[in-house]
């Protein structure tokens, strides 16, 4: 199989915002599966743990990147499924010093199948996130999530070992953020911070409206303890009760026909990919619990981590979660290991299989889809891949493809992840090549540096801008000059993609073996889609309209001069104060971008003012839980009307916003701070 071990800005930061845009969230409800709307109709589908050889493979979300929220679970508000973790690929390792905390992060899916990326539940960027939860500490884990009706509000918990109680408290007044850290909570158990006294936790929410954290106890070595939570479920009681384990973590409970439930690691044992899943039961959640049984020898192939309660046409269905670790101290490529329990007339577990594929009908659900780029020519799917690390230094991949039409070769993006620190840049070269698929001639070459390429299994996107011909061959060559780490790619040996072949060569490209059946995840798309802006819908934080031609509707009306009728987008905050102010753009739907282009004012006598000194570039999947991925400070005053261009990673995203952050009163006529802008641009 010859599968053997051997100008972009770094990685972007991840923020929320505060609860100025909540309404903005109301307002892309259907976007996210939230709320109310029209009652749903019954769905079928259809859950794949394993291919056919038992082989694990890998999750991708509807942006066709692998799902990465790890240890934490699935929860349903409404008619949504939110998929709640925490992230990795940013570089988080455990236990390495100045490795990177990358936060906790929420997918949300109305078919358990089809899970959209919605971002980050809070900014873990921050220096007291990465001094509580980075590399040099014990880290962060185990994110859930419970509604509090009376509240109205979205309460998350997470183990976090800096403070004594190991556990922080979060609320929102939506299911995927932005959360906002309240008080540190009590509990029956505590201990000396940065001490290991409190690990893994649950939330359950009983049928009578009490709430119930579960943890693990490690000053009693490891035995998991059930508490009562108060009525805003934000801190304890001091009411438990014990269940006599030891060495156990990773607790989860459940309520079935009367009977309560928790499962747990049984043994405890951090990232191993073979620990038994035990549980144990009790009349009340306080009461006297059962001695342990263990239901799974090896939760297959992983450790237990939550067990969700999903409404089925045939009844609640109790949807068992293990999270498939790989042994590595960054777990940015696990799986997902997810089962229905079955029950015993006696209200038994019975032992689980490790099943590799099953179909539930969901009550309610909805069928999803992957996102379609509109100009999209090639692509091998998402279904059955798996991930291998070798490409760099003498190790090369190659994937060709049969052109579907005639024009220019927009984009090319080839599923990779970063492993072992990788000294170099990944480059990806499109080629010509001959009949039997080896390269003949470079058409475009690109080199990603490291710091843009994740440790997940994720799209990287470059822009050949070549002509190619319809029905004519072509290949994607990823190299490195690598002489510490590797470049990995997603598998599949099922001959998935007819109209092309996977070539491999172990001496730097100076002779090719074709792989049989097997294809690379790629995708390409022709012909580009021009100014995305002109056809979104605008918002922002204020808008003057009073005269002059100015109104929101002409940031984004395709004039990029200032004009009497036309002269762009003015905040409206007259204040003598400096302050932020910020425009965005709905694309409608997600979309890859890569550059934003800003046209300053330029009417005779204002050239130029109203451009922020600083700003930043944002790009959210939600309108909600914003990514940094670009910066300008100390920007002078603009001279002329001329575009000012902000080139970042290419990205999936649907909302893009451009924030002042610090603002200029130094025009004349108007010397408030006021942020303008006569046109804003948005492309590939």
């Amino acid at each position: 199989m010859m599968l053997a071990t051997t100008m972009y800005p770094s990685r972007p930061r991840m923020f929320s915002i505060g609860t100025l845009i909540i309404a903005l969230l109301l307002g892309t409800a259907l976007n996210l599966g939230i709320g109310g709307g029209a009652a749903r109709a019954d769905t079928t589908t259809t859950i794949t743990n394993f291919d056919a050889s038992g082989n694990q493979v890998t999750r991708y979300d509807v942006n066709d990147n692998a799902i990465d929220a790890h240890d934490g679970g699935i929860s349903q508000f409404g008619d949504t499924y939110y998929l709640y973790g925490t992230s990795y690929d940013c570089g988080f390792v455990w236990q390495q010093s100045g490795a990177p905390f990358c936060g906790f992060k929420s997918y949300t899916s109305t078919d358990l199948v089809h899970w959209a990326d919605q971002g980050f539940l809070f900014d873990a960027s921050t220096p007291t996130w990465q001094a509580r939860c980075g590399g040099s500490t014990i880290g962060c884990f185990r994110p859930h999530v419970l509604y509090n009706s009376a509240l109205q509000k979205y309460i998350l918990w997470m183990n976090d070992y800096s403070v004594g109680v190991g556990f922080r408290v979060f609320e929102s007044a939506a299911p995927i953020g932005p959360f906002t850290e309240v008080a540190v909570p009590t509990l029956a158990f505590s201990g000396t911070a940065g001490a290991v006294n409190n690990g893994d936790e649950n939330l359950f929410l009983d049928s009578t409206g009490t709430a119930y954290l579960t943890y693990t106890n490690w000053q009693q070595s490891g035995n998991i303890i059930i508490e009562q939570l108060n009525a805003q479920f934000e801190s304890g009681t001091g009411n438990y009760a014990s269940l006599g384990t030891s060495s156990t973590e990773a607790p989860a409970m459940f309520k079935r026909n009367g009977i309560y439930y928790v499962t747990y690691s049984d043994p405890n044992c951090g990232y191993c990919n073979s620990t038994g899943t035990s549980y144990k039961t009790a009349s009340t959640p306080l009461g006297t619990w059962t001695a342990g049984t263990k239901f799974t020898a090896n939760s297959c192939g992983g450790q237990p981590t939550h067990v969700a309660t999903v409404a089925t046409t045939s009844g609640t269905t109790y949807l068992y979660q293990s999270d498939l670790w790989n042994g590595s101290h960054n777990e940015a490529l696990a799986n997902y290991f997810w089962a229905p329990l079955s029950f015993n007339s006696n209200g038994s577990i019975q032992n689980l299989p490790c099943t590799a594929s099953f179909s539930l009908t969901l009550t309610g659900g909805v069928a999803g889809s992957q996102n379609i780029p509109t100009n999209r020519d090639q692509w091998d799917g998402i279904a059955g891949y798996r991930t291998w690390c070798d490409i760099g230094g003498a190790i090369q991949r190659v994937q060709t493809f049969t052109a579907g039409q005639s024009g220019t070769l927009s984009s090319v993006s080839f599923t990779t992840f970063q492993e072992y620190a990788p000294n170099a840049g990944l480059t990806i070269d499109l080629v010509s090549v001959n009949g039997s698929g080896t390269p003949t001639g470079t058409l475009s070459s690109t080199t990603i540096p490291v710091s843009a390429i994740g440790w997940s299994a994720r799209k990287v996107t470059v822009k050949p801008n070549i002509s190619v011909t319809a029905g004519t061959h072509y290949g994607i060559v990823a190299h490195a000059a690598l002489s510490s780490g590797c470049y990995g790619l997603a598998y599949n040996d099922g001959n998935v993609y007819a109209a092309g072949q996977e070539l491999y060569s172990s001496n730097s490209g100076g002779s090719y073996t074709l792989e049989s059946n097997r294809a690379l995840k790629f995708e390409t798309t022709i012909g580009g889609l021009g100014n995305l802006a002109t056809s979104a819908t605008p918002a922002a934080s204020s808008a003057f309209s009073a005269c002059c031609g100015w109104g929101l509707a002409h940031v984004n009306d395709g004039l990029t001069t200032s004009t009497g009728s036309s002269m762009g987008w003015s905040s409206a905050n007259t204040l003598g104060s400096n302050h932020a102010e910020w425009v965005q753009l709905d694309l409608g739907t997600s979309h890859l971008v890569s550059q934003v282009n800003l046209y300053p004012r330029e009417d005779a006598g204002n050239v130029g003012y109203g451009y922020p000194i600083d700003l930043t570039v944002q790009l959210s999947p939600n309108g909600v839980n914003w990514m940094t991925v670009a910066t300008q400070t100390g920007n002078p005053s603009p001279t002329s009307g001329a575009v000012k261009t902000y080139i970042f990673t290419t990205r999936d995203a649907r909302f893009i916003r451009v924030m002042g952050t610090n603002l200029s009163n130094a025009n004349p006529n108007d010397p408030t701070y006021r942020m303008q802008l006569a046109e804003m641009e948005v492309t590939l």
